[in-house]
């Protein structure tokens, strides 16, 4: 579905709060799994995006990028950018496993901090 999925995970783990590790685990690979898909159709497009000019802004971030490497995918869990970024990564031709391992790393690292702060740090602002 085209939304984050943050309420259903919240939702289902305030339901069941022993399905905790589960459902996270799942969260993570189902979304890494989603950036790689995102990064092959990055990795596809290589020969289209490469017709077109870059401004100076692209090309800085394109730079970034090359120099960070696979470790940039990290960020594959920021809202916005995330995505696009996994799409850059494959149209960069990065490393696959690399990419795919630190995606899942952010992935998890989102939803475990995502999820326990809202049932154990804020929760008033939990589901009922």
């Amino acid at each position: 579905l085209p939304m984050g999925s943050e309420p259903v995970v919240f939702g289902l783990i305030k339901l069941n709060p022993a399905m905790f590790w589960p459902v996270i685990l799942v969260a993570t690979v189902g979304n890494t799994l989603g950036g790689a898909v995102t990064r092959a159709m990055g990795w596809a497009s290589h020969r289209v995006v490469d017709k077109y000019q870059h401004s100076a802004h692209h090309v800085r971030a394109l730079d970034w990028l090359q120099r960070i490497g696979p470790k940039a995918c990290l960020l594959a869990w920021l809202p916005g950018v995330g995505d696009p970024l996994c799409a850059v990564a494959g149209w960069q031709r990065l490393p696959f496993w690399p990419c795919l391992l630190y995606m899942g790393i952010g992935k998890f690292l989102r939803y475990l901090l995502m999820t326990a702060a809202l049932l154990w740090v804020f929760p008033s602002t939990a589901l009922s």
